[in-house]
This record gives C-alpha cells, sequence and structure tokens, in this order.
C-alpha cells in the first residue's frame, strides 16, 4: 500500500509494524505528532500496545528500561532538550544492555529559544553508547525502524533513528507502507536471553567494583564492533523481501571523483541535484551520504573515497570550539590512513536556516578551487 504521508506518520506505521508492546513518551515539538498518532490508535483499540504517560523525557527513558527488562519490544520518540533530558538515562539503558528503538526529530538546543532543524541533539548523544541512523526521507524513516529493532535485538544494543524536523516530520511524501504479514517474517517477535522472571530471580544493573566494570564496557565496544556486520546483513534481508536498501554510506555522482561532498540528512537530497547538474557541467565531484553515524563508518567511507584529492563536510551541527562534528569524526578517521584527502569543514543550516542548492554548490566550488581550507571552520550563508 502506497500513502502520502508526514515523517512522524512514517515512524508510527513503523512501529506498528513492529509490533510494539511498550510505549513511552513526553510530548514535545516537533516529535509530538508521533505519540500523538500511537496513543489514539492505542486509546481506539486499534492497537494492542501499553501506552505509558509519563511526567518527563527522563522518566519516559525509565520506563522503558524497565519494561525492556521485562522482555517486550520498546519505543519512544523526543527532540531537543526532551533527548538532552534523556541523557542519564541513555547511558543507562546502552549500559544494561537494552534494544530500546527512539526516534529522535532533529531540533536545535537553546537558547536562544528555536523550534527548528539542526542535529545538535542527537550528535550531543553520541558517547551514550546508542547506535545511530539518519534518515533522507519518510520512506526510509519507515524502513529504518523495522531495521532498527533487528539491529538492536541482534547486537543488544539501543538505536536511536534520527530525522530531520520539518522538512521530512511534519512533510508529506509517498511511501510504501508493507503489511504486518509481510512484516513478521523479517522482524520476528522479541526473545530476549535475560528478564525478569519472580520464579528464576536475577540481578539487574547492580554495582559493579572496579575488578568488574572495565569488562562491561569492553564487551559494549565489541558489540558496536559488530553493528557494520549486523547492520549489512539486516540491510540486504530487507533489501531483498521490500526491494530497497541503504547501507551504511550511499555514494552518488561523478564515477572517478576528484572531490567528494559528504552530507547527512535531508541535506543529501538538495546535495544529489546540485552534484549531477555540476557533474554535467564537467566538475569531477561525486558526493557520500551518511546513514550510519555511530558506529562510524571508517572503513565504507574509505573505500569509496580512494583517490580523492579533497574531501567537502557540510554539517548541521557545532561542537564549540572544534567545529562540525561529522568532519572532526571524519578526520579522526583518516588520520592513520596512508592516503587521505584535504577535509574541507563546511557549517549551514543551524536553527532550521535552509541549506539552498546555491549553498551546497559554493562549498563544492570553494574546495575545487582552494588546496587547503582558509579557515578551520567554513561558514555557509553567515550573514555578515
Amino acid at each position: 500500500m502506497k500513502k502520502v504521508i508526514t515523517g512522524n506518520q512514517a515512524v508510527a506505521y513503523g512501529v506498528i509494524l513492529s509490533r510494539v508492546d511498550v510505549i513511552s513518551a513526553y510530548p514535545i515539538t516537533p516529535q509530538t505528532t508521533i505519540v500523538e498518532e500511537l496513543s489514539e490508535l492505542i486509546a481506539s483499540g486499534r492497537l494492542n500496545t501499553r501506552f505509558l504517560k509519563v511526567e518527563s523525557e527522563h522518566s519516559a527513558m525509565a520506563a522503558l528500561i524497565g519494561a525492556s527488562t521485562g522482555g517486550v519490544r520498546c519505543f519512544t520518540a523526543t527532540s531537543s532538550h526532551g533527548l538532552a533530558y534523556m541523557h542519564e538515562m541513555l547511558h543507562w539503558a546502552s549500559g544494561a544492555r537494552l534494544p530500546i528503538v527512539l526516534v529522535n526529530v532533529n531540533r536545535a538546543i537553546g537558547p536562544p529559544w528555536n523550534i527548528w532543524s539542526d542535529q545538535s541533539d542527537s550528535l550531543s548523544q553520541r558517547d551514550t553508547g546508542w547506535i545511530q541512523l539518519y534518515c533522507e526521507n519518510n520512506q526510509e524513516v519507515l524502513d529504518t525502524i523495522l531495521q532498527a529493532y533487528r539491529i538492536a535485538e541482534s547486537v543488544k544494543l539501543p538505536v536511536m533513528v534520527v530525522l530531520d524536523a520539518y522538512v521530512l516530520s511534519h512533510t508529506s511524501e509517498p511511501v510504501e507502507i508493507p503489511t504486518m504479514e509481510e512484516v513478521d517474517p523479517f522482524l520476528p517477535p522479541y526473545l530476549p536471553e535475560y528478564t525478569i522472571d519472580v520464579q528464576e530471580p536475577k540481578t539487574f544493573s547492580a554495582i559493579a567494583t572496579p575488578e568488574y566494570f572495565l569488562e562491561f564496557r569492553y564487551k559494549i565496544q565489541k558489540a558496536m564492533e559488530q553493528v557494520p556486520e549486523v547492520a549489512k546483513k539486516v540491510d540486504d534481508a530487507f533489501r531483498s523481501r521490500f526491494g530497497r536498501g541503504y547501507g551504511a554510506i550511499e555514494r552518488y555522482g561523478k564515477e572517478e571523483a576528484k572531490i567528494f561532498l559528504l552530507t547527512s540528512g535531508t541535506v543529501t537530497s538538495t546535495s544529489r541535484t546540485v552534484i549531477q547538474k555540476l557533474v554535467e557541467k564537467g566538475v569531477h565531484v561525486a558526493g557520500i551520504k551518511i546513514k550510519r553515524f555511530r558506529p562510524f563508518p571508517v572503513e565504507e567511507i574509505y573505500e569509496e573515497i580512494k583517490g580523492a584529492k579533497k574531501l567537502a563536510v557540510i554539517d548541521r551541527n557545532l561542537s564549540a570550539g572544534v567545529g562540525g562534528i561529522f568532519a572532526q569524526e571524519l578526520r579522526a578517521s583518516l588520520y592513520c590512513k596512508e592516503e587521505r584527502p584535504q577535509v574541507f569543514g563546511f557549517i549551514s543550516g543551524l536553527g532550521g536556516r535552509d541549506i539552498t542548492p546555491g549553498l551546497i554548490e559554493e562549498a563544492i566550488l570553494y574546495t575545487q578551487e582552494h588546496p587547503q581550507p582558509e579557515e578551520e571552520i567554513l561558514w555557509l550563508g553567515l550573514k555578515k
């Protein structure tokens, strides 16, 4: 079935098709319509799921930690300060190895107060032990929810699915919605290895002394290292069943490019058009879309950019004092490589400002014309 739906509705369909047992959430713009739609379905009896009404985002995640420990499939959604408020509980979820799926609708962090899109909220949680997957369009949003549960339950780590505020969350696009009968073979019921059982009591999340704590973190890291292989198998299985797949990254544009542009989220859609136009004009440029930010797809990117001289990155985020987060992750990942391109780190689109085709073209042409960046941070569209 194909329907014209918003990104937030695509999330809701993905949750329904995943047969989620428990949803807990606190409303925050621009995420609110996700859980509104789910709560209406539950209240009307059309969705057999438990909805927990809580007083904060911190409590929403705490409730899901309890539910997931009890052995059921869980979901929540949030944005911006709501995600920041969850921060403590995000660590608890990953440390307890719980396969919770959270959708974050990217929204700027204040002050000044802003309800529009940038990635600073999700990227500020990059060290919490959550897998992070970024979506380009509404079809990818729905499909990624389904994949996220299978990845999470395979490696026993939580997954954050990320989409841009308004550009996706409140904008309608045609989306192919599979049936429950089609999804069930791809995403079987969740069967946890360890659960709360009064007949066989166990201790969960007890204190760990220095003799043991290091090994807990070691095992989380080893689980993260399994993600690329597991995610590829899940994506291949999804493509085989539904005819769509995404990978950790996607390369497009000139086949033998000397310049690459790295983007994530909806900026990629605009970049495709710009790059196609420039290739037709004879510019040797290609694009790299990053879908999986955590764990960072180091080897996948390196394989695609071998031979490139320059790599431009457009970040819709800022780590104050450092610069764009995707650019810094890329520089760090390439540091030990013998051959690596010069990285040009651009920042634009903060607080929902449009990243226009003209700005993207400006970034590519600047990268083409300069042997190296004139500044550590290159700002696009800054009002002088």
